[in-house]
């Protein structure tokens, strides 16, 4: 265990240990499991690794035959969730399958409502509760959340990078998790608990099949996005951010800062999916100093500083390179 950081807060332990004492149980056998003291449950700063998260999780919904943990006004039997990852199995894309799953989740409770929607180019993923949650809301809402951003990024087979994450709680004491249970930023004391990304995941297809459903059931819990090196879409969304910000993504850490990762792991994935980011500033610069240059009549140093360069001279040395033609000489040429 010494190998993974307790980074999970008592507060989702202390959570269950009062699903257990409203059925008029006792927890000290799940706590035994997960090497959790219960002692700890009084600490309000304590935190346990994710194996210890993943035994008590998984010993605490077989002794309450509920894998909502309490959350809800009826229990979920075991291999409720298993059930809805299956519906969406067959779905033709990730948007599919998410609507698949929100609509079948309705089925097993009433007392939450999830929705997917789409404005513009984002995502969002939210939830609607419909009663009083309790003193187990932040538990609910952020496991719910965290299940369904889980199974997404393993449908696809890919990091989903999130935009945002909000929730309708002012920020409790361990609020810093937060971070690391949702990549992004995180708000609270919104209108509602949800996620937002951008939309294009929705149009992937599903990378999973039947079996390997199976063999991910068997472990569920651990389901996380941090196994996902690879981005399905990163190339997409850093020609995008080259495009729509010529002048702010000059370097590797402000066009990283740009898409929530760091300057590194921009470097790190776009290797593992076979491009560089020089490569793609120069295709990004090249199509964007073209199209300028044969559809308006720009001087070439607003066009150079247009398509992301620092200064002029620059631009023509590499515009050069490109084509084997100065700026001038290429519009020139095109017009003659």
């Amino acid at each position: 265990m010494s190998k993974h950081p307790a980074l999970t807060p008592i507060a989702f332990v202390q959570a269950m240990a009062l699903a257990y004492e409203r059925r008029g149980l006792n927890p000290a056998n799940a706590l035994a499991q997960a090497q959790i003291a219960p002692s700890a449950l009084l600490d309000q700063s304590a935190c346990i690794t994710a194996w210890q998260m993943e035994r008590v999780s998984g010993a605490a919904m077989l002794e309450l035959d509920d894998e909502a943990l309490g959350w809800f006004s009826r229990r979920l039997p075991w291999g409720s969730y298993g059930m809805l990852a299956r519906a969406s199995l067959s779905a033709p894309s990730l948007g599919v399958a998410l609507k698949r799953w929100c609509r079948h989740h309705a089925l097993l409770t009433d007392d939450i409502t999830l929705t997917l929607s789409v404005t513009g180019d984002t995502a969002l993923l939210t939830i609607a509760e419909q009663r009083e949650l309790g003193a187990l809301r932040e538990f609910c809402l952020v496991s719910v959340l965290r299940n369904i951003y889980g199974l997404a990024c393993w449908l696809i087979d890919s990091r989903i990078p999130l935009l945002g994450a909000q929730f309708p709680f002012a920020a409790p004491p361990h609020a810093g998790a937060y971070g690391v249970l949702f990549p992004g930023p995180t708000a609270f004391g919104a209108d509602n608990a949800g996620l937002r990304f951008d939309a294009r995941y929705l149009a992937l297809a599903l990378r999973r099949d039947e079996r390997a459903m199976t063999q991910m059931l068997q472990r569920a819990l651990p389901l996380t996005v941090l196994p996902y090196r690879r981005d399905r879409l990163l190339v997409q969304r850093v020609r995008q951010a080259l495009a729509a910000h010529p002048a702010q993504t000059h370097s590797a850490d402000a066009l990283a800062a740009l898409l929530h990762v760091s300057a590194r792991t921009l470097h790190r994935q776009l290797k593992e999916e076979g491009a560089s980011l020089q490569a793609l500033k120069d295709e990004v610069r090249r199509e964007r100093a073209m199209e300028l240059l044969l559809r308006t009549e720009r001087p070439i140093k607003q066009v150079a500083e247009a398509a992301g360069f620092l200064n002029e001279k620059s631009f023509m040395r590499a515009f050069k390179g490109w084509t084997g033609k100065s700026p001038g000489e290429f519009r020139g040429g095109v017009a003659g």
